[in-house]
C-alpha cells in the first residue's frame, strides 16, 4: 500500500489515496500505522476518495481506529497533497468531509480554509470530583469544549481525558485549555481518540469562535493561536471563519501488512 506522510504544525498523518490504492482501512490496520514505535506514527490516517460535489473527499481515521467529522490541519494536509498531484487545480476548490465541503485555497506555503460557522451550543457546567469546570460547548461539524482562564500543559494533560470521556459528552469530545496572553491565545487541546497533540485546527477555530461570543477577544477580527507545534491565524468571526496555516510532505513509503 503506497501513502504518504503529511504534518500541519506537528499535528501529523498518514495520507492513504484511494485513487492509488484499493486496500480497505480497518480499525486494526489504522491502528497498526499509526503506532509510533511500531508503525509509520501518526494522530491518524487521512483516507482521500473521489467524490461527485468536489475535488475529492476527506474521511478522517482517528489514531485509535475510530472515525472523526472532521480535522482542520488534516484538511490543509490533504489540500497540500491534492495540488502537488494537480498542479492545475484552480485557485479556491472544495474538499467533502464529514462536516460538509469546504473551501480551501493555497497562499505560498499556507493553506487557507473557510470553516463555515460554528455551531454555538452553550455553556457547560461540570462537576469533576472537587472542581466545576465551566467552559463553552460548540461544533464544527465535530465536538468542542473550550475552557478559557489560566492553564498550563499539566491542566490539559489531568483534565483532558477526564473531559473527553465525560458523561455530558456521549460522543466523545474536543477539550481547549485557551489563555490570553497579550495579542495572542495560548492554547492547548486534547483531542478525541488522540490524546494531547501538537496543533488542532478545528479547535484554534472554536477556541476563536468562542473568544469573540464571549468577549475574551474584543474588537479583533483576527487572532494568533499559538499551540505547541506553532502558530495559526483564525479570522472573520463565528459565522464566517477562516482558518489560515502551514502544511508539508514529510516522506512518502509504502506499507506491506505483516
Amino acid at each position: 500500500m503506497r501513502f504518504d506522510k503529511y504534518q500541519g504544525l506537528g499535528n501529523d498523518f498518514v495520507l492513504v489515496d484511494r485513487l492509488r490504492t484499493d486496500v480497505v482501512l480497518t480499525p486494526g490496520l489504522v491502528r497498526q500505522l499509526c503506532d509510533r514505535r511500531l508503525g509509520v506514527g501518526a494522530d491518524g490516517v487521512l483516507e482521500i476518495r473521489t467524490s461527485q460535489t468536489a475535488v475529492a473527499e476527506m474521511v478522517v481515521h482517528n489514531a485509535d481506529g475510530s472515525l472523526a467529522e472532521m480535522c482542520g490541519n488534516g484538511l490543509r494536509c490533504v489540500a497540500r497533497y491534492l495540488a502537488s498531484r494537480d498542479p492545475g487545480l484552480p485557485p479556491r476548490y472544495l474538499i467533502a468531509t464529514g462536516a460538509g465541503p469546504l473551501s480551501v485555497h493555497h497562499r505560498d506555503a499556507a493553506v487557507a480554509v473557510d470553516m463555515g460557522a460554528v455551531h454555538d451550543q452553550g455553556m457547560v457546567e461540570i462537576s469533576l470530583q472537587n472542581e466545576v469546570i465551566r467552559g463553552h460547548a460548540v461544533s464544527l461539524g465535530n465536538p468542542h469544549y473550550v475552557l478559557y482562564g489560566r492553564w498550563r500543559r499539566a491542566d490539559a494533560e489531568r483534565l483532558g481525558p477526564l473531559l473527553e470521556r465525560h458523561s455530558r459528552f456521549p460522543e466523545g469530545v474536543n477539550v481547549s485549555f485557551a489563555t490570553v496572553r497579550d495579542e495572542a491565545v495560548e492554547l492547548f487541546v486534547w483531542e478525541r481518540a488522540c490524546g494531547l497533540t501538537l496543533a488542532c485546527g478545528t479547535g484554534a477555530c472554536a477556541t476563536a469562535a468562542v473568544g469573540w461570543l464571549d468577549g475574551h477577544l474584543k474588537d479583533r477580527s483576527q487572532v494568533s493561536i499559538n499551540l505547541p507545534g506553532g502558530r495559526l491565524m483564525i479570522s472573520g468571526g463565528p459565522n464566517a471563519l477562516t482558518m489560515l496555516g502551514p502544511a508539508e510532505a514529510v516522506f512518502e513509503g509504502e506499507w506491506t501488512t505483516p
